[in-house]
Parts: C-alpha cells; structure tokens; sequence
C-alpha cells in the first residue's frame, strides 16, 4: 500500500488522532516518565555526531537526553503543539536538535538519513503498524538500529487502556496499539530485518499526591484519557472514574499518600539490513 495515498477513512482517522495527542498537555505526562526514558537512551550507547532520529518524539522525553549526550537528532511528531514545547525547550538548552512536525508514517526524510531511529510510546500509536515499521527502517541505514519502546498488554498502562476500553470503543479503523508489546507482533512487522532482539523492562509513575489526584491528573492532560471522558455522559463518566481509580490503588507501591506504580513495556532492537 502506498503510504502517500490515504482513503477518505484514514485521513479521518489520522486527524482524530492528531487531535486527541493535541489534547490535554502531554508534556506534563512525560515529566512522569522522564528517568525511564533517559535510561532508555543510555543503554543505546549513543556517540558524540550519531544521527538520531525521535520518531514520535512528543516534547523530547528522548531528544534531549540523546542531544545532550553530543548526538545529532531530528526529532519528529504529528501534533504541532508538542514540537512547539519542545522547540521551546531546545531554544533554552541549544543543544544539537531540530524538530518537524510530520508523519511517522510518511516522513519527510531520504533513505538511511540516520544512524538511530528511536521512539518510546509514540510510533506505537500510529494506525497502521506494518506501514509504520517499514518507514522507520527506510529512515535508518544499513546495519543501523530501530529502537522503540511499546507499552504490553500486561503492563498497567496497557491495563489502563483494557480498562479504558470497557467504557469507550477504541478507534475503529486500527489495531490495537498495544500489540506492539508483543515479541509475534515486533516480529512479524519487522520480518527480513537483519537482528531482532526484545527485552521485557518497567519504569515507575511517580506523582506527589494520591491515586484518585492521579487519574484527575490523566484526565487533565492525558489525551486518550482526556477524550475518553468526553466521550461520555455524566454517569458514564463517574463509571470510568471509578474504575480507573481502583486500577491505580490497586498497583499503587507508595504508603505515604503519594503514587508510585510500575509499568512494563517492551523494548525492541532491530539491526536493519
């Protein structure tokens, strides 16, 4: 399928989609996970001139640990008002970065443009998972690495959406995004990839108040979370609330009225050819 050519259906959906990562403030979701994602960046061992690409980089929760290490990254995204947060950032830090606004699907860079091609809990949401696979190998060169890191079905935040999902369809349209947390999934959309290796690894939410101030927070600022409670009626609302402020006292590690809860995901390597 020619990823240049989208159906009046698909172009509908990737605007929805646009729009609920618009949503909310995702940069301050990040913030959440901002030590799991520098670590994520250390074990690539980056060196001093790497060509770094952030697909899916949000507000550079991976750009930047990358950028201070002395590699060269682009980072790119669908929504423009969280490239703005991070061209924001990047103008106090002026470090080696650029952004792009633009499509993990359709990106507007040459054949084997980068030496890196990483992404944590973003490309994994595009609609169309082998098309998606495909361009960020196309991206990389020859004997080079894609790097992603995807939430698992079991993980809380695949839990989440599960729970999520009881109340508000998913989009239609689109597989589950959280197959990407499977090592038959990784697998299957990487096939002819010269290496595949997947690590099963957490990292930990930590918040300064409760489990019940936690969901609030998602629903704040967390777009699918945010657009899930639009989504409903007032008592359906109530419901959703319900049930996911169970989830998070259920998983919740903190005693001292704070939230510390651990989610798992799937850190994939993939050698290109």
């Amino acid at each position: 399928m020619d990823s240049t050519k989208l159906t009046t259906e698909m172009e509908n959906l990737k605007n929805k989609l646009r729009a609920t990562w618009m949503a909310g403030d995702f940069g301050q979701i990040a913030k959440a996970y901002a030590i799991g994602a520098r670590e994520f960046v250390e074990r690539l061992e980056l060196s001093i001139g790497t060509r770094v690409l952030d697909a899916a980089c949000g507000t550079g929760n991976l750009s930047f640990p990358a950028a201070r290490i002395g590699a060269s990254v682009t980072g790119i995204d669908i929504a423009p008002n969280l490239i703005r947060q991070a061209e924001e950032a990047n103008e106090t830090e002026k470090l080696d970065a650029e952004f792009d606004i633009g499509d993990v699907e359709a990106m507007p860079y040459n054949d084997d443009s980068f030496d890196v091609v990483m992404t944590m809990f973003g490309a994994m949401f595009a609609p169309r998972p082998d098309v998606t696979a495909a361009e960020l190998m196309r991206v990389c060169r020859p004997e080079g690495l894609v790097a992603m890191a995807n939430w698992t079905p079991e993980g809380f935040i695949g839990q989440m959406f599960k729970t999520t999902g009881k109340h508000v369809p998913p989009p239609v349209g689109m597989p589950s995004p959280i197959l990407w947390g499977t090592e038959d999934a990784v697998r299957e959309r990487f096939a002819g990839a010269a290496k595949i290796e997947t690590t099963k690894r957490t990292l930990w939410f930590t918040f300064p108040f409760g489990t019940d101030d936690t969901v609030e927070f998602f629903r704040m600022y967390y777009g699918p979370t945010q657009k899930a409670f639009a989504a409903l009626e007032k008592d359906a609302q109530a419901a959703l609330r319900k049930d996911l402020e169970e989830l998070w006292a259920a998983a919740n590690k903190a005693t001292d009225g704070t939230t510390k809860v651990e989610s798992e995901y799937l850190e994939v390597r993939v050698t290109t050819i």
